[in-house]
Formats: C-alpha cells, structure tokens, sequence
C-alpha cells in the first residue's frame, strides 16, 4: 500500500482517488482526489463536495487546467510517470509562484529518495512512495543537502541575498 510523507513525516493518508470519468459518476463521502479528466467531466459536482478535494494532473497537463479553480482546491498532486520525466517539476513551480497555490501539492509515481529535496525545492510538500519501507528509506532524502545555491519556490532569493541578510 502506497505510504504519505507530508511535511517532513510519514502521515495518514485519508484521500480516496477516482480516475473515472464516466457519467453519473457518485462521489463518495470524505476527501477525494479525481484525475483531470474525471474533474472536468464532474467540475460542479466536485466543487460542491463537502470533503476536502483535489486533482491529480498527468504529466502532459499543465497547471494552466487548474488556475482557475485552485482557490478552491486541497490538494494538487503531480504524476511522474519515470525518473527521467521533469515536467512535473516546473507544474509545481508554476502552481507555487504564478499560481499562488498554497494547498497541499503531491508528488506521486516513481518518487524515490534521490527526487524528494528536489522537488520539495519547487513545492511539493507532499510525496507518495510505494510502501513504508521505502517512505522511512526516502525521508533523509528531504534533507540532502544544507545549502543551495539558486531560488526556486522554497525561497526565491539565490544563496549571495541569502547570506547577506
């Protein structure tokens, strides 16, 4: 069973994910995270859930899909289908900087240790990992390195403002 890190700890995960997008598709009870697709086909049906909700983007769908909307989103989570793959690294940045998204932002798929300071860099703060085992492996891998050099999304100032404040 897939395991959450949030904020630096492996936490409960309590989102029910539906890729669906049939018609009449019933929402359940309680959080629910819902591909694109199944969003854009069921929009006013989920902005009107009472649990918390949120949208998983694909790696070919852009945070543009979502700007509208995400005021009233919990949670975005960002699909990386395979290491090489880094478009979700500048969707989390956009959704952090041009965005304003100040939800939950989700890296899932093939996350693993070595990709976590990383895209905790660009705003992620969430990240699923396949078991808990490999959640308790990863967690040191947020910490990697003590200095940066560039700003990203965690702190837009580079590393010479940085050390002269």
């Amino acid at each position: 069973m897939p395991t959450l890190i949030k904020h630096g700890r492996i936490s409960p995960d309590s989102y029910v994910e539906i890729v669906s997008d049939e018609a009449g598709l019933i929402i359940p009870d309680g959080d629910v995270l819902l591909s694109l697709a199944c969003f854009t086909a069921h929009r006013d049906a989920v902005l009107a859930h009472p649990g918390r909700k949120g949208v998983i983007l694909a790696p070919d769908e852009f945070a543009e899909s979502v700007a509208d909307v995400i005021d009233q989103l919990d949670v975005v989570a960002i699909r990386f289908p395979s290491f090489a793959d880094g478009r979700g690294y500048s969707t989390a940045y956009l959704l952090r900087t041009r965005y304003g998204f100040r939800g939950e932002l989700r890296a899932i798929g093939d996350i693993f240790k070595d990709t976590l300071f990383y895209q905790q860099r660009v705003g992620f703060d969430a990240f699923v990992l396949g078991s808990d085992a490999a959640a308790v492996a990863a967690l040191p891998g947020l910490t990697t390195f003590a200095e940066v050099y560039h700003g990203s999304a965690d702190d837009q100032r580079p590393l010479f403002l940085r050390r002269g404040a």
